[in-house]
């Protein structure tokens, strides 16, 4: 049994603190909110998996130096443009506790990743991503699952592999911290054209064209920005594109139908209800794109869908009469 910390009470750090409780474990979560805090503690319950009985094991605070001291290792879970913020919030209570990062996603003004967020802070803080194909509905419930840990630390891979896996969940290791991450962010890119081309009517020809063209270009970025090619073809890159594309969970794909459909961004964002990584993510894998030059005709289109009001059906005809090219 061990004490964990969850900084984060959303659909994907709940339903982790869920896995990791049912295993026995003793959870202490942290919330912004009173509201959430109290439906937690008081009503096991999460409003964004209202089927889901929270187990008795996780307590959840709205004072992060109580949830951060006296625990083994810390999961941060909060949406990525709210990572430096909450960090700044609790890097004084981590000491030597690993900080797992299980956010997906860029922070925009600085165009970093979040392992980069995090040791901006504090440069001497031990760091992991935990990523793959998951959605919180399924991983709440005890559906098999596979995710990757990566680190640099040894300590950490071992640590969160043994205390994580069981028959509902299997977990690899990685030391490509930045291929995870980049794989596990650009994807939502992906996955909101996916959502895109269902809105229009388009086909399974059309979402394998996608999902491997998508990677095509995750693999090209992911690449110069410093991940390991093989990385973007595992269960951060690969699978969790995947799932992302192909599943109604996905609020990505869910943000991309809505935008097919004609709502402007701001319906989009409030029909959604949480945060989408994608919208953010998409301005800055054009932006990195652009610094290093590489071609990535997707995510240039669906750039100028969502910030210059390029009519999707348009975006469709310009990917397809692009130039003759190898593959």
């Amino acid at each position: 049994m061990k004490k964990i910390a969850v900084i984060g009470s959303g659909s994907w750090g709940v339903a982790l603190a869920t896995h990791l409780a049912r295993l026995g474990n003793e959870i202490k979560m942290w919330s912004f909110s009173e509201k959430e805090r109290d439906l937690i503690n008081n009503e096991k319950k999460c409003i964004f998996l209202p089927e889901l009985k929270i187990p008795d094991n996780i307590e959840c605070s709205t004072d992060i130096k109580y949830v951060v001291e006296d625990v083994e290792f810390i999961l941060h879970v909060t949406p990525s443009k709210f990572t430096r913020d909450t960090f700044k919030q609790y890097k004084d209570y981590v000491g030597n506790k690993p900080v797992i990062i299980c956010s997906k996603g860029f922070e925009k003004d600085s165009l970093s990743t979040l392992d980069e967020v995090i040791l901006d802070e504090k440069p001497d803080a031990k760091v992991g991503v935990l990523s793959g194909p998951s959605h919180a509905e399924e991983v709440s419930i005890g559906i098999p699952t596979l995710l990757v840990i990566a680190s640099k630390d040894e300590t950490i891979l071992r640590l969160i592999q043994n205390t994580f896996m069981c028959e509902k969940m299997r977990i690899y290791t990685s030391t490509d911290v930045k291929g995870v991450e980049l794989g596990a962010a650009l994807k939502n890119i992906i996955a909101f054209c996916s959502g895109a081309a269902a809105a229009l009517g388009l086909g399974d020809n059309t979402y394998a064209a996608l999902i491997t063209r998508g990677l095509s270009e995750i693999t090209r970025l992911g690449m110069e920005l410093g991940g390991n090619k093989e990385t973007f073809y595992g269960l951060s890159g690969l699978g969790d594109l995947i799932v992302t594309c192909l599943s109604e969970h996905s609020r990505n794909r869910k943000a991309g139908k809505l935008i097919g459909q004609g709502k402007s961004l701001e319906e989009t964002k409030k029909e959604v209800g949480m945060v989408i990584e994608s919208i953010d993510n998409i301005e800055v894998a054009y932006e990195l794109a652009n610094i290093h030059d590489i071609d990535v005709p997707i995510i240039d289109t669906v750039y100028k869908v969502i910030y210059k009001g390029l009519d999707p059906k348009e975006a469709v005809n310009k990917l397809m009469t692009r130039a003759k090219k190898k593959e």
